[in-house]
């Protein structure tokens, strides 16, 4: 659909600040809301395609004099909804459901916000616990060491989960592990965190679960046989660029995808773990005997300890999804610690009991051979019905991916609103109120790191990554303790937590580096890459003109070619019209073409 022709005037005659390549975008207010007036929708464009002129002191826009009522003279807001109750809290850490994802509505300053809940996208039970076990057993050696496995991660997940929950209160601010290292370490920390997760974490998430949903796909087409390479990526990419599009043309869509899809999820689980106790009731847990399970083929160095924990903290991967949102959490001081003390237990019980059923239908040596394990277990216990499990599987998959890329957009978008980020990643479509420009950028990193790596590789990846990330985040309560003692907090941990979680970590990272120095070494560097980008591109402001005239540029080209505008900040008030803050003195924008 091609932008109208008044909106496409304003987007070339909008005033643009290019201080730096990124352009922050003002940092209070609610995320995602774009304010403005006007009679016609499809004209939202000619009075919000001002650039914020700097971090927290967005430009001022033309706009008619609000109205007495809702007339058309009346301002509108287009606005995320921001009402996430412990329920949904719930669903969005264990991602058994998503509920709604977060969409926009058009409502004058007389109407009262809509209430219904609309969590954003949660993954912690996803395609992870399809793929982990393999590689979890592969590196334990024997079937009991790998249950302690997984039941060490969900430990190791709690006490993470319960520093994030200080966290989360202490520094109530969107943008989870980023906020946090920002607000502690400062701007550079911050960016180098933003950059793993926007080159490695996420890409790779989603790379890792979209050849799963290939290879599940293709497992009945190729029953004898690992499916091609070619065949499992060209699906794989196809899946994801529909998904890719769907995000960016329709929340709702979206949603429905959610809801239909996790649907797999839950069956493939709940078959798994039902029938597996069927069988421990009918006496087949010859596997799980202490004499058998404790029957090591190998043994396991403490490399490959690390290992196995690096694959099984894939599957519970998603576990700080909640901090992302913390602004959207309805009572963040009460609802965020219950949310963790109820789904980490949950998940860590669905996780060891699935691989419980796994090893009472399938042997070590068969479960390793398998390329996709659930449908092995459906075709030893199922019979006909054997078809239901790569079904389930898929669905679930296919509903991973949706979520992965609604949370990578949110997380675009808090970069791009402390100024850490290109401008146009915080842009919103005018109708749509989809982050096209963010959700592109995920898709095309997703793309290349799906050309480059096996599925086992990525997850040691992307896992030695994120705990890399979360061990810094978590250094940072004990730093943000000694430097801002008196801060209220209204949950306090022991000392004693951050400090187990920190020697696991180090323990994690030293000998995961031992034993795969080449896939850890390069995400280390990866990482360092972004120590010059961000001095270029955030920490040097006086620029030559020609780099600020190509920046704007290119900002413009984006914007005409999504169809996107720049959020504002919502106002102080519900119910009350937008205010927009006056450029500072020191801040003229560039004079219009």
């Amino acid at each position: 659909m091609r932008p109208p022709v008044s909106a496409v005037r304003a987007a070339r005659a909008a005033r643009i600040r290019t201080d730096g390549w990124t352009d922050g975008l003002a940092a209070g207010g609610t995320d995602l809301a774009v304010q403005g007036a006007g009679k016609r929708r499809d004209r939202d464009m000619a009075g919000h395609t001002q650039q914020p002129s700097g971090r927290g002191h967005p430009g001022p826009a033309p706009s008619p004099s609000p109205g007495p009522g809702p007339g058309p003279g009346a301002s509108e807001r287009v606005a995320l909804k921001k009402e996430i109750g412990l329920v949904s809290a719930c669903t969005i850490i264990i991602g058994s459901r998503l509920g709604s994802l977060p969409h926009c509505s058009i409502r004058s300053p007389t109407e009262k916000a809509d209430a219904s809940p609309s969590p954003p996208a949660g993954n912690i039970i996803g395609s992870g616990i399809f793929i982990s076990p393999k590689g979890v057993l592969e590196h334990s050696g024997s079937v009991g060491l790998a249950l302690f496995v997984w039941v060490l991660g969900g430990g190791v997940t709690a006490l993470g989960s319960l520093c994030y929950a200080e966290l989360g209160v202490a520094i109530p601010k969107s943008g989870g592990d980023y906020a946090y290292v920002t607000e502690i370490f400062g701007g550079l920390a911050g960016f180098l965190l933003l950059w793993s997760a926007v080159l490695i974490m996420y890409p790779t998430s989603l790379a890792v679960i979209s050849m799963t949903f290939s290879n599940y796909v293709l497992q009945p087409v190729f029953p004898n046989c690992i499916p091609p390479a070619a065949a499992s990526r060209v699906l794989s990419m196809a899946c994801l660029m529909l998904l890719t599009w769907v995000n960016s043309s329709s929340v709702r869509w979206a949603t429905r995808i959610q809801d239909i899809f996790t649907g797999g999820k839950l069956l493939a689980l709940s078959l798994i773990i039902g029938m597996g106790f069927v069988q421990i009731f009918q006496g087949h847990f010859e596997e799980l005997r202490p004499s058998n399970a404790f029957d090591f083929w190998m043994t396991p160095s403490v490399g490959h300890l690390a290992l196995a924990f690096l694959q099984g903290s894939f599957a519970f991967s998603g576990w700080n999804f909640l901090n992302y949102v913390t602004e959207e959490l309805v009572d963040p001081r009460k609802n965020l610690p219950r949310a963790i003390f109820i789904s980490i237990p949950l998940v860590t019980f669905v996780y060891t009991f699935t691989n419980v059923a796994y090893f009472t239908a399938m042997s070590p040596q068969e479960l390793l051979a398998s390329n996709a394990v659930a449908v092995t277990f459906g075709e030893k216990l199922l019979g006909y019905f054997s078809w239901v499990m790569p079904v389930s599987v898929a669905l679930s998959t296919f509903g991973g991916i949706n979520g992965y890329l609604f949370t990578s957009s949110r997380l675009c978008f808090s970069g791009a609103r402390e100024g850490h980020l290109p401008s146009l990643l915080a842009m919103i479509h005018v109708r749509h109120c989809t982050p096209i420009p963010a959700l592109l950028v995920c898709c095309g990193a997703t793309a290349v790191i799906m050309l480059v790596g096996d599925t086992y590789t990525l997850i040691n990846y992307v896992s030695f990554i994120n705990y890399l990330c979360y061990g810094v985040t978590i250094l940072g309560l004990l730093v943000l303790r000694w430097k801002r003692p008196a801060l209220h907090r209204p949950i306090k941990v022991n000392l004693l937590v951050p400090a187990a979680y920190l020697v696991f970590w180090a323990f994690l990272l030293v000998f995961s580096f031992i034993s795969e120095p080449m896939v850890c070494g390069v995400g280390v560097i990866i990482i360092l890459t972004g120590v010059p980008i961000f001095f270029l591109g955030v920490f040097w402001r006086s620029k030559p003109k020609c780099v600020h005239r190509l920046t704007e540029s290119m900002t413009r080209w984006g914007q005409e070619l999504c169809f996107v505008v720049y959020p504002q900040g919502a106002p102080e008030e519900e119910n009350g019209p937008c205010q927009p803050s006056p450029l500072p003195a020191t801040d003229k924008p560039l004079k219009t073409q």
